[in-house]
């Protein structure tokens, strides 16, 4: 979905009256916490207390200990005639704890490829590197307040889920709206990167164990299965063995490439999968997960049932290869 300009300003005046509107504001996210997800409701909570400092906001969700430094989530108090934002979440299910009979008025703020319309409000720009980047134009085409630690956090999500602005998601527009930030905010570049970038000793070499034990297939697809035994090798939890995936970007030999992480604690496995090929987030969508075209995930029950996602992800990569050298 592209929206034009005046459509973006005329939607975010709607969801700025309905922020006017209501005392009491919840912000949620989506079920597996990542950065951007979190940066975008802490950045927006943030904002509506600058501007309305009488109000109640709240974001709230499962947190991750990994992403403390991104700032800290609220517990959810009894509402009533309570407001509900949803971020960068495109379907109902996956929107971490939230009980929707509670809330008077709903509005979704996502930049997912849609799945479901299920608020009142559905501000939808697939096109956005990030829902981090819908925040800012949120921000700019309304009276909501910002100031440097808000701006940080926004460009730490927006970088996050651009990969350092390496997707073609980022446009002129998303560099645009930077330049904006850092001219009017002045934020400190080296210490967001500072926060996404460190990392223990111990996730290197992980690193370097998945680098050494990747299985790759003659089609293109690399995946390796981290089960519980290798985290507490490692002595890293499941959510960083899992978000590994993101540095495998350019290798050859692979065009898509997935974790399979173990998760002992919830009984599942996770899936992340990344792709520079064909999309893959209606194939992730049919095992139940869901994302971008090239960046999905998916939760499953055991590996079994994640090696069956590998042989559908190397046929669909064995047709796009033919796809592609038909064309030649």
């Amino acid at each position: 979905i592209r929206l034009h300009f005046y459509l973006v300003i005329i939607i975010s005046k709607k969801i700025y009256k309905k922020i006017e509107e209501f005392d009491t504001i919840v912000i949620a996210r989506h079920i597996g916490v990542d950065p951007d997800a979190l940066a975008s409701q802490l950045a927006l909570r943030d904002s509506i207390k600058l501007t309305f400092p009488n109000k109640k906001v709240m974001a709230i969700g499962t947190g991750s200990a990994k992403f403390f430094h991104i700032g800290r989530l609220d517990r959810l108090e009894k509402v009533n005639n309570a407001l509900l934002i949803v971020v960068d979440t495109p379907d109902k299910r996956r929107v971490d704890s939230v009980d929707f009979s509670q809330f008077a008025y709903t509005i979704k703020i996502d930049h997912h490829p849609f799945v479901e319309e299920f608020c009142d409000i559905e501000y939808i720009e697939d096109t956005a590197s990030s829902a981090c980047e819908i925040i800012m134009n949120l921000i700019l085409n309304t009276d909501l307040q910002c100031d440097s630690a808000i701006a940080s956090t926004l460009y730490l999500g927006l970088t996050s889920d651009s990969n350092r602005f390496l997707f073609d998601s980022c446009t002129s527009k998303t560099f645009g709206l930077v330049s904006i930030f850092l001219d009017r905010y002045n934020f400190e570049l080296s210490e967001v990167y500072r926060k996404l970038y460190m990392r223990p000793m111990n996730e290197v070499r992980l690193e370097g164990y998945i680098a050494l034990n990747m299985n790759v297939t003659k089609n293109g697809l690399g995946y390796i299965q981290i089960t519980d035994e290798v985290i507490k090798q490692f002595e890293v939890d499941s959510a960083s063995a899992g978000n590994m995936v993101n540095n495998f970007n350019f290798i050859n030999e692979m065009l898509v490439w997935a974790t399979l992480t173990e998760d002992i604690k919830n009984d599942q496995i996770r899936v992340s999968i990344r792709s520079r090929g064909p999309e893959i987030n209606q194939l992730a969508e049919k095992f139940n997960g869901g994302g971008h075209k090239f960046a999905s995930g998916v939760k499953l029950k055991n590996f079994d049932e994640a090696m069956l996602l590998m042989k559908e992800l190397d046929k669909l990569l064995e047709e796009y290869n033919k796809n592609i050298s038909e064309a030649k």
